[in-house]
């Protein structure tokens, strides 16, 4: 699970980078969950409130550059 905080100190980039990697974790996870049962069933929606923090964080940077 990622902090808001922990995120807040990742560049944009970084940020996009994550995101991508989380998007591709969750595709193996449902997956697998169709194939068989998960070891963790809170597990993609958990990866699902990840991605939720990070594109947040991403957009109020957006926000907060178009006022500046």
């Amino acid at each position: 699970m990622t902090k808001a905080n922990d995120v807040r100190d990742m560049s944009d980039e970084q940020i996009h980078e994550r995101v991508g990697e989380l998007r591709e974790e969750l595709f193996r996870l449902r997956f697998r969950a169709s194939m068989m049962e998960l070891e963790n069933p809170q597990l993609p929606k958990t990866i699902r409130r990840d991605i939720a923090r990070m594109k947040t964080i991403l957009r109020e940077r957006e926000l907060a550059g178009g006022a500046a």
